[in-house]
């Protein structure tokens, strides 16, 4: 046999089983989708990244979107799991399977100049409804209260206004921010705002104010003394199976406990 010809066909052999060899690699690798809630979003994040270092077969992509996106995702099929940070309502429930991660307290902030440290739950309901504009009626030097929420659909909002607002309308002219992030760095930036955000994001750059005179910790959280809490659940179509089901696990493990509360939410 010519031996041009030969190593033709040993060229050939090997381009063929190499490009086998990537195409059975390549469908070893394993994909989680998880979309969701900001707040719950940095907790995931953390759990997955210690998740693909042991599993390096698995690709996990963690998305933010709010609690209504979560829910959307996770019912659609378009994401693994959703992520919220309420709740879903009886109607929005069905064919999902809730699976509490962690439970996380929403914290009152104000400006590290405001003197205001501690509001009660209906001192905090009148500020943020608008009936009191002033920060002069609450304890602090008078100026023009600047009232921060979250969007319609954040799972903040709707654990915020559950508890703090029952009924009542936050104000109209609140302004919104899409984040817990932005909301800390808009009170940072202004001397005069008000807004809440998750304990887990919570930083020295904003002051957090008790509620009732309890200050929101883990303790407080996992006690139920303070009042302004919620959960952290991850939500699938149907019941977890294989790769998804081995992560929640690993979430739910003493591993993945510890690592939530590195990253400041409350496991359970």
């Amino acid at each position: 046999m010519d031996s041009k010809y030969l190593i033709g066909i040993i060229v050939a052999i090997i381009i063929i089983v190499g490009a086998y060899m990537a195409f059975a690699g390549g469908s070893d690798q394993k994909t989680i989708e998880i979309a969701g809630s900001t707040s719950v979003q940095p907790v995931a994040e953390k759990l997955a990244q210690a998740y693909m270092e042991k599993h390096p077969d698995v690709k996990i992509n963690v998305q933010g979107g709010g609690t209504s996106v979560g829910i959307k995702s996770a019912k659609e099929g378009t994401a693994d799991i959703g992520t919220a940070s309420s709740k879903p309502k009886d109607n929005e429930s069905q064919g999902l399977v809730q699976t509490e991660i962690a439970k996380d307290g929403i914290v009152v902030v104000v400006n590290k100049a405001n003197s205001v440290s501690d509001l009660t739950i209906n001192q905090t309901k009148d500020i943020f409804s608008g009936n009191v504009t002033d920060w002069s009626k609450v304890g602090d030097s008078a100026g023009t209260i600047n009232i921060l929420t979250r969007e319609d659909g954040s799972g903040t909002r709707d654990g915020f206004e559950k508890i703090i607002m029952g009924k009542t309308d936050i104000k109209k002219d609140a302004i919104v921010q899409s984040s817990t992030e932005a909301i800390a760095q808009a009170v940072k930036g202004d001397t005069n705002a008000i807004g809440y955000i998750s304990l887990a994001h919570l930083t020295d750059d904003v002051k957090a104010v008790k509620i009732n005179g309890v200050t929101a910790s883990e303790s407080t959280v996992l006690d139920g003394t303070y009042k302004i809490t919620r959960p952290f659940i991850f939500l699938t179509k149907g019941e977890p199976t294989g790769t998804v089901k081995d992560f929640i696990d690993f979430c739910l493990s003493a591993e993945g406990k510890a690592l939530i509360k590195e990253e400041g939410a409350v496991p359970v």
